[in-house]
């Protein structure tokens, strides 16, 4: 029997970290290498004169119960937070719970303008759009044009940058599943445990006290202390293979003590997919490279302001439906946690959906920072003069994007790779190029695992592909939640570049239209 040389992970977010801790558990040696200089991906914390940043908001409920007791196992219970899940959506100066209520909808819209949302509603039902293939004629058929263009349009076109009516049907169609203007007015009137038909969201759920990076960062520390080696700032730029083994034998990395060969029995991989066959030594051959180029990313970037307390609202974030502002959401730190923001002041996150390399991203901090600044001011949520600091966060590689090819593309790496290098194992929301919630990506790595150590044939990619996208309304502390799922794109709209570096892993997506 030869020398057994352990696994390869490629990326410390928290398929990386879950494959690197699992592997450990079964005393089977591993080497973590992460190209950025923090772990979690973009579950980490970001942390800038005293203020911690969530990026994207995280909240920690799952249906998987292994990832429950993960959790549980990494942070001791009094370092989690049983928080109140809030979130609201901003349409004309007013605020509107969501889900519906149908008397604060009433007063924020009036009875004059009611009226005209039940008569574009009826239309609707009497004369359907003819074409529903795409999301705005499915979501306008079920809730009529007037709520479609107040509580859909504006951010589901700034989530994917592109008109709603490119954006395929079959994402609203998973997502918001049953729902229509009857059930969601009928579910708002009835008592609780009378409504049927729709899930509703949950209305709790567990935190890590500093942020989800507190996770990750103590998975980082249990894996050093049970003898894992986890180097930060040091890429994987290439994976050798072997063609007549068909398996790959080694990585090579480059960090702080510069370039070196690593030899591997097995690579899990969660940088982003088409990164990883571009690294692949001998080359891929050409229909392969092509459709892993072809795979596309939306990117994102925070700009946190930091204002007094006055400024605060209860919400975890709002949905910003105002076409006259950039921004798609907006985060309140503090309603995640009180450990995030400081006495006597908050700290608001305004998102920005971009694609790498637009106008956006170039911008410097300090305009962000005073673009943002005068957003808020627009929409009356601080007065001027009230914004104290301001800091920027870049996260490319956020959100894997379903355009109209991505399927077929992903389809052809995933047979490439199983036949010719099956000892390479992508993982993660990246690694995958698969829209997956934290906990769904830490089960592909749990799963992988699995295959390596038991021999076992778990198929990872049918994780999160048959499962509920709604959040149930069950307590965080039971192990119930949710997955997600993206939007289909037509590919030719897609813009930006794929970048080059190990992409972000799992995330709260920003993707959910709201629903009235």
């Amino acid at each position: 029997m030869g020398e057994r040389h352990g696994t390869v992970v490629i990326g410390a977010g928290p398929a990386g970290l879950t494959a690197a801790y699992e592997l450990l558990r079964r005393g089977e040696p591993v080497r973590v290498f992460e190209a950025d200089e923090v772990v979690g991906g973009i579950s980490r914390t970001v942390e800038r004169d005293g203020w911690r940043f969530d990026i994207g908001g995280h909240r920690f409920f799952t249906k998987v119960r292994r990832v429950e007791a993960f959790w549980r196992e990494i942070l001791p219970a009094e370092d989690f937070l049983l928080r109140p899940r809030m979130s609201r959506i901003f349409y004309r100066g007013a605020l509107y719970r969501y889900p519906l209520s149908a008397g604060n909808a009433l007063r924020n819209l009036g009875v004059w303008e009611t009226a005209r949302c039940l008569g574009s509603y009826a239309r609707a039902r009497l004369r359907p759009p003819r074409d529903q293939s795409h999301f705005e004629g499915w979501v306008s058929a079920r809730f009529g044009w007037r709520l479609y263009s107040m509580f859909f349009k504006t951010y589901t076109e700034k989530v994917w940058g592109m008109p709603a009516d490119q954006l395929r049907a079959d994402w609203a169609a998973q997502r918001i599943k049953n729902l229509s203007l009857a059930t969601a007015v009928r579910n708002a009137l009835l008592p609780r445990r009378h409504r049927t038909g729709v899930t509703s969201l949950i209305e709790e759920f567990r935190y890590p006290k500093y942020g989800p990076g507190m996770m990750w960062e103590r998975c980082a520390d249990e894996v050093r202390a049970r003898g894992g080696q986890l180097d930060t700032g040091t890429w994987v730029t290439t994976v050798h293979r072997d063609p007549a083994r068909r398996r790959a034998v080694a990585v090579t990395v480059n960090g702080v003590s510069g370039e070196r060969s690593v030899p591997a029995d097995h690579v899990i991989s969660s940088m982003p997919l088409p990164e990883l066959v571009d690294a692949l030594r001998p080359v891929a051959p050409p229909e392969v490279r092509e459709c892993a180029a072809d795979l596309r990313h939306r990117d994102f970037l925070t700009v946190a302001l930091v204002l007094p307390a006055a400024f605060s609202f209860p919400d975890n974030w709002i949905y910003i439906h105002d076409p006259a502002v950039r921004v798609g959401r907006i985060q309140n730190f503090g309603s995640w946690s009180p450990y995030l923001v400081k006495d006597g002041r908050t700290c608001l996150g305004l998102e920005y959906f971009v694609f790498e390399g637009d106008d956006m991203w170039r911008r410097t901090d300090d305009d962000l920072v005073s673009m943002a600044t005068a957003e808020l001011e627009r929409l009356g949520l601080a007065r001027p003069g009230a914004v104290e600091a301001g800091y920027v966060v870049r996260m490319p590689k956020a959100y894997p994007v379903y355009d109209e090819r991505y399927q077929h593309n992903v389809d052809v790496v995933r047979r490439w790779l199983a036949r010719e290098v099956p000892n390479v194992h992508p993982v993660g929301r990246n690694g995958m190029h698969r829209y997956n919630n934290q906990d769904h990506s830490m089960l592909t790595a749990m799963l992988t695992v699995e295959n390596i150590v038991d021999g076992t044939a778990h198929d990872v990619w049918s994780v999160n592909m048959e499962q509920d996208y709604h959040e149930q309304s069950r307590p965080a502390q039971s192990g119930h939640g949710t997955g997600r799922d993206a939007p289909i794109m037509p590919s030719r709209t897609i813009r930006g570049t794929t970048g080059a570096r190990d992409g972000a892993r799992a995330t709260e997506p920003p993707a959910q239209a709201p629903l009235v």
